[in-house]
């Protein structure tokens, strides 16, 4: 081989790798958005319209500073997107819909349409925002709802009172082995009535849930039948304003409900017979609800009701962030919540 072929064949190599590095360095795409108008958009929702269909690079759109009162929808076919803002207390969505609110046909949009913010899309995430509905008091109001799959927020605050965060899931999907999987990391949810639910498995790590002054039930699972997992709670802090002894862990949305808590600690918030059967005697057989090493003045093991489970050390080696959510993909939930 001479050494004029030898060159331009390790010329035509760099060049190629050249074109490679730059297809990865350009292949995920920022914009700014800003109230002021100084960034690429002044909405959330421009932003997101913005977004490429059906590719898988990820677009990061940075949200600065500001309340951005407007009600978004995240479609199915959205590409990856990670929204970032500067901190949960100065970055905030906020939308004040609520279930009996009717539309423009005059029928009630429900407790679904109530939602400050839609995720129907896959891989999506956010860190370091506010999510907020704001129609106070006034029965269902949902802050978020999720159907996608792969979805991480971390740093991120949730703030509502009734059904404030909503994994939906496959709950009317028909079809019902449509995976929707939920991360959250130090993040802050609060509410009054069944304020996170849902059929979507969720992980909830290191997070605050706070319970609100004439706040009733935490969660209303409505875990699909045949799902491993529903709700797990990991080294969370449940505390609150609420009265003494006067919410509930949880009540079964549906029959297979699923909700574990997993080294919590629970304050006098909590009622200590812990759970309650949404007045459906057959579901205590197909719930499953249960605590592993729960402290604190609402952890009261004795007095929890008979159709709940304590699990042994062995029994909550299973209930780890990674079994639960890595499934048949391997998904790097660690690095989506970053």
């Amino acid at each position: 081989m001479s050494a004029i072929f030898k060159n331009f064949l390790t010329a035509i190599s760099a060049f190629v790798i050249l074109l490679i590095v730059f297809s990865f360095k350009t292949s995920d795409r920022t914009i700014v958005v800003s109230k002021d108008g100084k960034g690429d958009f002044k909405t959330i929702q421009e932003a997101v319209n913005s977004v490429e269909n059906n590719t898988k690079n990820r677009t990061k759109i940075i949200i600065k500073p500001g309340t951005y009162r407007e009600k978004i929808t995240v479609d199915p076919a959205k590409s990856p997107i990670t929204l970032i803002g500067e901190n949960a207390e100065n970055t905030i969505l906020v939308y004040g819909d609520h279930a009996s609110k009717q539309n423009a046909e005059g029928k009630n949009i429900g407790t679904t349409g109530s939602s400050s913010i839609f995720i129907f899309s896959d891989d999506f995430s956010a860190k370091n925002i506010t999510f907020q509905n704001d129609a106070g008091p006034v029965g269902q109001a949902v802050a978020v709802l999720t159907t996608g799959d792969r979805i991480a927020f971390e740093n991120c605050k949730f703030l509502g009172f009734q059904d404030t965060l909503y994994t939906k899931g496959a709950q009317d999907n028909p079809d019902k082995t449509k995976i929707s999987r939920n991360y959250f990391k130090n993040c802050y949810i609060e509410g009054t009535t069944d304020y996170i639910f849902g059929a979507g498995t969720a992980v909830f790590e290191n997070c605050t849930v706070y319970s609100k002054k004439n706040a009733s039930y935490v969660t209303a699972a409505s875990t699909i039948e045949g799902n491993e997992f529903g709700y797990v709670f990991i080294n969370c802090n449940l505390t609150g304003d609420a009265d003494a002894n006067s919410v509930y862990l949880g009540r079964p949305w549906r029959p297979f409900a699923k909700t574990v808590y997993i080294n919590c600690a629970i304050d006098s918030t909590i009622k200590p017979e812990g759970w309650h059967n949404w007045s459906k005697p057959d579901a205590e057989k197909t719930t499953f609800y249960a605590e592993y090493n729960s402290k604190g003045s609402g952890a009261n093991a004795e007095k929890r009701v008979s159709w709940s489970h304590q699990l042994t050390k062995e029994q909550s080696k299973k209930y780890t962030a990674k079994n639960i959510l890595s499934g048949k993909d391997n998904w790097n939930y660690k690095k989506a919540a970053q």
